[in-house]
Order: structure tokens, then C-alpha cells, then sequence
């Protein structure tokens, strides 16, 4: 069924957006958040299970100090004031992923609060997002669908892994965002980018997004322009990138401002992401809070937050990405567009360890901006999976300053790196790819080419000296791009006796 939708610049012209966004991100302890359970992704199903993560009577939970130690620490990064007491409740739901029928989470009293994050758009407007609450929970189970579309309509059967029940979650939930106006799907895709780099900054997470690591669920509603009163929301669930999180807000946008056009009326609910057609379906209707019959959690005794402790958090924060962001631009002088690129690359991080291992921003921007980025798209790859590392890239610019390779031999190289033939100084000598500068090597082939072009030969004579190009592109070709070309420019005009 095609969903009627609206232009995005038409529904601009008759409505405001109201966001709002709940992030989840996993925490990389090393157990689970109320179990002695590892807690570690990829491992076989139902193998990192304890009787405390599925509920089975007798037993009782335990909280992960390190879980409430990463919450303070997210917490404040994210401009929050720390509770000084909070406890878990019970939110109560059945579904086959929740074994305990129930989800252990923080209701009314999370352990951080009334927070803000300022956003730098792409123009360098600052847009403040005001923070409600970051709680602290557990994650469910996963199920997987088997047969039809892979969700669970039409499935065949479902499995089943409870290795992700009882990982540890913070909660982080925004306050309605008014004033974005077209500038929503950016806002939206800003606001994950700014929050997976915190967690990833704070070594919290591991923030790999495609692993579900940080989740977003992106509300959206519209209101006709001039309103006060928003209007009805829905939640698009689980969306894990920053570019799809800028499209389903498109997407809801459109479809919302087409269903209001028409007379219609937003049904508040939950959505699906489809990744694929850039579209969301129906999932269930939204449930409030209320019928989730949130009470106190009776195994687990409230959490009184030490001042002192918050303190040594707050101590030792490290330079959050915002700040690091601005010092690293103005120490590498790169322009706002420049710099804009590079964070868009998502290669901040592999630029700043290549300056720090020894090279210029420059240079390092060139090779993870350039090849590096061409080789990783090649191999459908991430760049961090190429295997290629800051260390290799200094190499590289060593090797080129040395007049070792020349830049063209260095992409040659680049591809073998990330072949896994070993570092580029092994790979030059186990191919023989160093520049060729000894003088006889390169007056055979010079003598070649100007014997191959004797019109060439007489232009230069003459005083055209640019034309001397037309000789050492042979030469180069000869040498399979290994000539030193200044080397063989000046043999060439020493042959030809110009200066």
C-alpha cells in the first residue's frame, strides 16, 4: 500500500514540527546491569544467561556499580543534575523478549535530569536541546523472525536470545523541541551524532550504532503554524544511523502534514523504520505510562548517590567532543567547510591519532579524506574495518618525504595495507615499488621518449620548456610511475641544454 505524503517545502508552509527523541545506549561493562552474566555482543545465543536475567523465582538482583558510575558520568556531560537518591521500578509488559514479563527501569525518580546538549548546526547556529531525564535500565532480549518479511507478521516461527536481557541501558529522553522548523531532519540527525560521540568520548558505549549499540526513537508531531497546542505524536522505533534518524523524520513529516491536509487525524502510535524505501509503517498503538503500571522495584533497595563521588566523576570527565572539537579546528587550521567534512566523514578520530603518531592535519585529512575513504567505499567497508591505521599513514608520508615512493606509488600501497600484505616500508620492499632515481635506469627510458618524439624534443629546444611534460609522461609509464619526475625533468633539460 502506497502512503500518500506531502512535499516536504509545502508542508513547511502549513506546519511546525515537534520533536522529540528517547536515545538508548549500551553500556560496555563487563557484566550485565543487575547479574553476574557477561555482558558481550556476538557471542552463541543463550549462552550469557543467568537465572537472574530470566526471572526465575528465588533469586534477586544486584546493581552494576559501574553502570551507575557510566550514568552519573553521561549524566553530567549531558549538562544534568545528579539525583542524590533514585531507585528502579517495574515496568510491567508482557512480550516472549522480557522473560520476567516485567522490564527493570527507572520511573519517577531517574538518577539524572533537567539537562541540555547545544548543538552547532551546519551553518554554526547553536540550537539547545533541552534534556527531561537520563535513566538507568535494562535492555530486553532479541528476538529473530523466520520466514515472510523478517518481521513478525507473516513469520513462520520466532527465536528467541537472551544474551542482550540484562545488558545496561541509560534511557536519555529530550523535552519537546520546538522552533527546529525545516531544519528538523538536521537537527535530528545532529542531536544522535552529538550523543553517540559523547558516550563513545566518555568510553562508556561502544556507540557502534549498526549494532545497536545507540538506539533512537524519534517522535514526531505537527502543528498548523501559529498553533500553540501540539499535536498527536508517533514514535519511530529503534532507528540506528544518524542519516536514517534525518530521514524518518522527513518521512513522518510529510506523511503526518498529507493525513492533516486531508481532514485526517494522527493516529499515536509506535512505527516501523524501513531502511530500505526510506518509509515507516504502523506498529502498535503508543501506550502511556499509565498502563504500564510502573511500582516500585521490591528487590532493589534505592540508590543514595554520593556527593563526594559525583565530584571525582565530574574530575575526571574527559575533553567532551564539542570542546575538542573547537580546539582541534583552530590548532589544525583547517576552514568551517573543511572541518565540516571531516566530521560529516566520521574520521575526526583517525585524523586527530595520525597528527598525534607524527604528521600534518594536512596530510592526514588528504589520506583518510581521500584514498583511505575511497578504498573503505570500494570494499563496502567502514573505514575502521580497512585496516589501515595512523601509524601506517605516517609511514606513508615518511616513506614520500624520503623520496622512498611518490604520492601515486603511495595509493598503490595504501591498497596493499589494507590487503593485509603488511606495513607500507615491508610492502615497498617486497614489491620493489621505491622510486627509481639512479641515473641510468632513467636515461635509457628518457633517451626512449625522445627518440619516440622528436617534434617534442624540437618545442623544447626551441624555448617551450611546458611541453617538456610530453616527455616525462613516458618516462613515468616506462618505469611503471616509479621515476623520480624531478629527477627526470632536470635530465631532460641537461640533454636538451636548456635551463
Amino acid at each position: 500500500m502506497t502512503t500518500e505524503i506531502m512535499s516536504y517545502d509545502d508542508a513547511m508552509a502549513q506546519f511546525d514540527p515537534v520533536l522529540g527523541f528517547e536515545v538508548h545506549v549500551e553500556l560496555n561493562t563487563a557484566t550485565k546491569m543487575f547479574s553476574s552474566a557477561p555482558n558481550a555482543f556476538g557471542d552463541e545465543p543463550n549462552t550469557n544467561v543467568t537465572e537472574v536475567d530470566l526471572g526465575l523465582p528465588g533469586v534477586l538482583p544486584v546493581v552494576n556499580g559501574t553502570a551507575v558510575e557510566y550514568a552519573i558520568r553521561l549524566g553530567l556531560a549531558l549538562n544534568c543534575q545528579i539525583a542524590e537518591s533514585c531507585r528502579f521500578a517495574r515496568k510491567n509488559y508482557f512480550y516472549p523478549d522480557t522473560p520476567k514479563n516485567f522490564q527493570t527501569s527507572q520511573y519517577d525518580e531517574p538518577i539524572a535530569f533537567e539537562g541540555y546538549l547545544d548543538l552547532e548546526l551546519e551553518d554554526g547556529e547553536v540550537f539547545r536541546v533541552e534534556i527531561e531525564r537520563a535513566h538507568m535500565e535494562e535492555d530486553a532480549g532479541k528476538l529473530t523472525h523466520q520466514g515472510g518479511t523478517g518481521r513478525i507478521q507473516g513469520a513462520a516461527s520466532s527465536l528467541v536470545d537472551y544474551n542482550r536481557a540484562g545488558v545496561p541501558l541509560i534511557e536519555i529522553v529530550t523535552k519537546p523541541i520546538v522552533g527546529a522548523g525545516e531544519r528538523a531532519p538536521e537537527l535530528a540527525r545532529a542531536y544522535v551524532t552529538a550523543i553517540r560521540d559523547i558516550v563513545k568520548a566518555l568510553d562508556i558505549s561502544d556507540a557502534r550504532m549498526e549494532r545497536g549499540n545507540v538506539r533512537c526513537d524519534a517522535n514526531v508531531s505537527l502543528m498548523p503554524k501559529g498553533a500553540e497546542k501540539f499535536g498527536t505524536r508517533t514514535e519511530t522505533k529503534n532507528v540506528n544511523s544518524t542519516r536514517a534518524v534525518a530521514h524518518a523524520v522527513t518521512f513522518e513529516i510529510q506523511r503526518q502534514a498529507a493525513l492533516l491536509a486531508s481532514g485526517e487525524s494522527i493516529t499515536q502510535e509506535t512505527r516501523h523504520w524501513h531502511e530500505d524505501t526510506r518509509t515507516t509503517t504502523s506498529g502498535r498503538p503508543k501506550t502511556d505510562a499509565d498502563d504500564y503500571r510502573y511500582f516500585p522495584e521490591p528487590d532493589l533497595v534505592p540508590l543514595h548517590i554520593d556527593r563526594e563521588w559525583v565530584e571525582r566523576v565530574r574530575a575526571d570527565l574527559p575533553e567532551l567532543p564539542a570542546v575538542r572539537n573547537k580546539r582541534l579546528k583552530a590548532e589544525w587550521g583547517f576552514s568551517d567547510e573543511e572541518f565540516r567534512d571531516v566530521v560529516n566523514a566520521g574520521v575526526l578520530t583517525e585524523i586527530a591519532a595520525t597528527v598525534d603518531a607524527g604528521t600534518t592535519a594536512g596530510a592526514a585529512r588528504k589520506w583518510w579524506m581521500g584514498e583511505i575513504a575511497r578504498l573503505a567505499n570500494l570494499a563496502e567497508k567502514e573505514i575502521a574495518e580497512l585496516g589501515v591505521t595512523p601509524g601506517h599513514v605516517v609511514e606513508i608520508e615518511e616513506l614520500i618525504s624520503s623520496k622512498t615512493i611518490n604520492d601515486k606509488i603511495a595509493k598503490q600501497v595504501l591498497g596493499h595495507v589494507a590487503d593485509g600484505e603488511g606495513t607500507p616500508q615491508q610492502i615497498v620492499e617486497a614489491r620493489s615499488l621505491a622510486v627509481v632515481s639512479d641515473d641510468g635506469a632513467l636515461t635509457e627510458a628518457i633517451e626512449a621518449a625522445m627518440a619516440d618524439n622528436p617534434d617534442v624534443v624540437e618545442k623544447v629546444k626551441a624555448g617551450k620548456v611546458q611541453a617538456i611534460g610530453a616527455l616525462i609522461g613516458p618516462v613515468m609509464k616506462a618505469t611503471r610511475g616509479q621515476a623520480d619526475a624531478g629527477r627526470v625533468r632536470e635530465i631532460v633539460m641537461e640533454k636538451l641544454g636548456v635551463s
